[in-house]
């Protein structure tokens, strides 16, 4: 039997679990960092949004202000989807269960692989990046 892999990720870190058997403790197996998820806005893009000026009205900022956060988020989605699709194509795990925060969690799934999607047996909507693997298995089923 392969082993099962459990990924916990917020959009700046990810950890990599494994566990032997379907009642095994985590044994974490690599990490994964996009620290430029971390900076603030200022720090991710060089210039300030433009301005707009309507006749008669006050002026404002044109475009989004978190754009350069989301495509740093979306970076490292895909580079985690990438490391755990390489995982799956190894053969390195049968099953794998996705704990993430919500939003990142939604970024995820947008830019996962079918064939990756296929071996997902659950997700949870959390954010965990940082916790204890012994805190992060109570989230999960008892048999994986």
């Amino acid at each position: 039997m392969s082993a099962i892999w459990v990924v916990v990720a917020d959009s700046s870190r990810a950890r990599i679990f494994s566990a032997d058997k379907p009642a095994s403790p985590l044994v974490e197996i690599e990490t994964l960092a996009h620290p430029q998820a971390r900076l603030h806005e200022s720090d991710l893009v060089s210039d300030r949004p433009g301005r707009s000026r309507n006749p008669g009205s006050m002026s404002h900022d044109v475009g989004n202000e978190s754009d350069a956060k989301n495509e740093e988020s979306i970076r490292f989605a895909i580079q985690l989807n990438e490391t755990l699709d390489s995982g799956r194509n190894r053969g390195k795990f049968d099953k794998l269960y996705v704990i993430a925060a919500p939003e990142f969690l939604g970024t995820l799934r947008k830019h996962r692989s079918g064939p990756l999607s296929k071996m997902i047996a659950a997700e949870v909507p959390k954010n965990l990046a940082t916790q204890k693997p012994v805190d992060i298995r109570k989230n999960l089923p008892l048999h994986l």
